[in-house]
Formats: C-alpha cells, structure tokens, sequence
C-alpha cells in the first residue's frame, strides 16, 4: 500500500447493513465491529471495537425516515472524528429529508441544507451519494460531493430486456431533464406527465404530453413513496393505448399502500435498487444491486484516481 493511501475501514448503520456488506465484500474488505448500547428511553451509543486512527473510514447509511437512522449516522461520524480517524466519509446511497430542498410557501424549513450543515458538523470529510432528489443539494456542502446516477446500473439492465418500440417517459415534469437523458442514451422517443397535487403525496389530476400508443413505456424516477404518482402514469398510459409500462425507480422507499397500489396497478414491473431494503415481498419488483458501483468508487476514492468514467448521465 502507498505511504499516502490510507488504509480503508467500512462500518455500517444498522438500516443499510445488508447493502453495507456487499459494498465492503465487493471492495475486498469486511465490515467493521461496531456495539451500539441502548437505553431504555430509546437513546443508544454507537462503539468502534477496533482502532481507526489515521484511517479512512467509510460509514455506510440511507437517511430515510425515521430521524433514527440520521441520527446512528451522525453519532457514527462524531465518534470517527474523536477516534482520530484521517478522512471520515458519509456514504449515504439515499439521501432523505431531500424533497424539502427550497422554501415552496411560507415559515417553513430547508430540510435538505440542514441536513447538510449537521453531517459536516458531525465529522463529514467527504459525501458520497446517490441520485439526488434535485442535484442542486450538492452545493448545499462545503465538503466535496460524488453524485452517482442509478442510470450507470439500470442502463445495461435495460439494454438486456431488448423492449422494442421504447418510449421513455417521466412521472412529471421535474423529472423530464432525467427521462430526455436516459431516451438520449437508450435512441428512444420522450413522453411527459403533467400532475397538479391536491396535497403532499395525493394527486388531484394528472395528464399526458405525447403520444404512447402501440409503445413500450419506461418510466423513469428518482424514488418512488407511495406509488401513487407512477400507478396512475401507468394505468393512464395503458389507458391511452401502451403495450407495456415499467418503471425504474432508484430509491424504493415504498411507504402507506405503497405494495398494494403496486399489485393491483397496470404497472409490469418496478426495477429498483438496494439504497433502501425492501420492507416486504412484491411481485413486481426487481431489485438491481448498487453495491459494486460504489465499492468501484470508494476504491477509487481512497487511491485517489478518477471517478469521472463512473457517471453515464
């Protein structure tokens, strides 16, 4: 090992522990041991059971709701930092909190930027994470950044089905810069949802720009909640005349009647990653591991080479 490489120790919150383990197998290392002691009022205190000084110490967590796995995660980085470890890096394959990335009315908070701010407090060197809610959360850091693209695993795994007549489109128009990107990529045509929301996650109407008929259709999002945006693209694009709709959806956070929407919706399959574990069985979904794509860049992180070839969109 070079005298400026530091050596690479991965630890893992307990919400992405599995996800944790591939990455750590898929870099050639393990995961190391961590105590965590719990008090009956709910608090808990992480322990490192081995030394990381002067090491680079990776700690690998999705921050989606509860607050307790944002919290496990900034306890981790303040007790890297006071273990004297070199480099502390988040590596956060989901980055929760991020739809509250602006003021969109009055007396309300920048969740996203807080977030920011506590993980640099707690002892962040580094970020690495996984398609933002709005790239833009990027310069919420002062720290350096590496957004990786779920494109960079769901592109080949589309290439592999060999769809003909395939239409790419976007559950809404925030989503259009994503969904002309991956059409670019794929030689494909673009379609657009346009929904007007009643309220958070509750869609009062939804309408269609472009023609789908005798298509194929891919819908393209950067997670999926409640599944009630990408069931009715799809039950309205069948309803307009598409052979088939599927979804690719980097994060799964599948909350309320998330599955059930799901089964009963006109929607073929639902290709997701492993940033967040499936709380149960569907049918439906396919799950495409993330794990070698961000052993690949942490390794290249710690050896201090180029990541650029890493990012297809």
């Amino acid at each position: 090992m070079s005298s400026n490489i530091a050596e690479a120790k991965f630890f893992a919150c307990s919400q992405s522990k599995e996800l944790a383990e591939k990455i750590a197998t898929s870099y050639g290392a393990t995961l190391g041991n961590i105590i965590t002691t719990r008090y009956s009022d709910g608090e808990y205190q992480p322990s490192f059971e081995e030394t990381v000084r002067g090491s680079r110490v990776f700690l690998i967590g999705s921050t989606q709701p509860s607050a307790d796995n944002l919290m496990e995660l900034l306890l981790m980085l303040d007790t890297a930092k006071r273990a004297s470890a070199k480099h502390v890096t988040a590596v956060i394959p989901y980055y929760g909190w991020a739809r509250q990335d602006r003021k969109d009315k009055s007396r309300v908070p920048i969740a996203a930027k807080l977030i920011a701010k506590m993980l640099e407090t707690a002892g962040a060197t580094r970020i690495v994470t996984m398609d933002l809610h709005a790239p833009q959360i990027q310069g919420f850091f002062e720290r350096p950044v590496d957004h990786l693209f779920g494109s960079t695993i769901f592109l080949p795994y589309l290439r592999s089905l060999n769809i003909p007549d395939l239409t790419i489109a976007s559950p809404d128009m925030g989503g259009s810069k994503r969904a002309y990107s991956y059409a670019k990529k794929m030689e494909s045509d673009v379609v657009i949802c346009y929904k007007q929301r009643e309220k958070a996650n509750v869609i009062s109407h939804m309408e269609l720009i472009g023609n789908v008929e005798g298509k194929n259709v891919v819908l393209v999002d950067d997670m999926v909640d409640t599944a009630g945006t990408l069931t009715t693209a799809a039950n309205l694009m069948i309803e307009r005349g598409a052979k088939s709709v599927r979804a690719i959806c980097t994060h799964p956070v599948l909350s309320g009647t998330a599955y059930k929407r799901l089964e009963e919706s006109k929607l073929e399959e639902l290709i997701v990653t492993d940033t967040i574990p499936l709380s149960q069985e569907c049918s439906k979904i396919t799950v495409v591991s993330c794990a070698e794509l961000f052993a690949e860049v942490l390794k290249s992180i710690n050896e201090y080479r180029s990541i650029s070839s890493k990012f297809i969109i």
